[in-house]
């Protein structure tokens, strides 16, 4: 069945912390607190739109949501549990921060019925999450961690690729310390400079550099790779294109674009591609590869305006790639070249 969010944004509202990135008005839209009253009205409006049978989802964005007084949490979150007892709705989401997470809190939540939290960690470097303004360090986020599980609550993570001083020794720290907390699930925004941000100053005057579109492509698909082969889904890569950020006065820096998700997954592939290639070096180029695959991955092995198939071509000198739809596994290449069968998967790859 498919998902269904009815979306609520509490942008900045409630957090006593200013991290460096963070402009939350530009990243959401909104720059007002919602209210009971509007939050009733939002779930109402989505709910008379859906024609279809859905798995619907309230979810109350903007990371800092059990930083609200205990007492606006209830306020906010009764509209949609009532939704949720009558039936109406499945489930209810929010995202927060690790150090905004108490028992008290939990059970506040519970009693309300989320099932989802999703926590900024960002890094789990502290020197990073000092240098970004962070608020809180690692140990903060294996206690909140520690917590939610206790309750039984699904709990997802956030990571930021590209915070300052973070370079591959902090990021694959990071990486491995996801792994000991047994996430659910991640999703994974690169660091983007908005407007009237602490970042954007820092990029104006040279102290930050922001991570080109490719760095940000490669660092996030690490992340993604390393995860699904420890068994971690990484549920997006990326943020969610909006009005906003395609104006192009709000994101002034970093790996943003509308199609990052499929960027990365095109590059994950590429490596697959890669891989194969150089386990069976030296070849005659004029010997063809059929890359047998599952009809759905077929525009993430091309890449980007074919940038895969042009790449390959040119640094190993193939002059024949044939692409084959056959109705193979989602996400597992076949290739076939002198009478020889091979298969890859992304659990078999490492990265490149």
């Amino acid at each position: 069945m498919r998902h269904y969010i009815i979306p609520i944004f509490i942008p900045h509202y409630g957090c006593k912390h200013s991290c460096i990135f963070c402009n939350q008005r530009k990243i959401t839209g909104r720059d007002t607190p919602v209210r009971h009253q509007e939050v009733q009205a939002i779930i109402d409006e989505h709910l008379a739109r859906i024609t279809e049978k859905r798995h619907i989802e309230v979810a109350f964005y903007g990371g800092s949501f059990t930083a609200l007084p205990l007492s606006m949490q209830s306020e906010l979150l009764e509209p949609a549990y009532t939704a949720l007892i009558n039936k109406k709705i499945h489930g209810i989401r929010l995202s927060t921060r690790p150090d905004c997470i108490t028992h008290r809190i939990l059970e506040n939540l519970k009693k309300f019925g989320v099932s989802i939290i999703e926590l900024g960690v960002q890094s789990l470097d502290n020197t990073v999450l000092e240098a970004s303004a962070r608020g809180h360090n690692a140990l903060h986020v294996f206690q909140a961690m520690n917590l939610i599980k206790k309750m039984n609550i699904t709990c997802g993570i956030q990571l930021m690729p590209g915070l300052p001083l973070e370079d591959w020794n902090s990021l694959i720290h990071t990486a491995y310390g996801v792994i000991k907390l047994v996430p659910d699930f991640v999703r994974i925004y690169p660091t983007l400079v908005i407007a009237n941000t602490q970042l954007a100053t820092r990029y104006d005057d040279g102290s930050y550099k922001a991570l080109s579109l490719s760095a940000g492509i490669i660092r996030s698909a690490y992340l993604k790779l390393f995860f699904e082969q420890q068994g971690i889904l990484t549920i997006r890569t990326g943020l969610q294109a909006t009005e906003d950020l395609d104006k192009g006065n709000i994101v002034l820096a970093g790996p943003y674009h509308p199609a990052f998700g499929e960027m990365v997954d095109s590059y994950i592939f590429y490596c697959m591609l890669a891989h194969f290639i150089e386990s069976i070096l030296p070849m005659d180029k004029n010997d063809p590869i059929i890359i047998h695959h599952h009809s759905r991955d077929t525009s993430k092995i091309r890449g980007i305006s074919n940038q895969n198939i042009k790449q390959v071509k040119h640094i190993y000198g193939i002059d024949h790639l044939i692409l084959k739809q056959d109705g193979h596994n989602k996400d597992e290449i076949g290739f076939e070249y002198n009478n020889l069968y091979y298969v890859l998967n992304k659990k078999m790859i490492f990265f490149i």
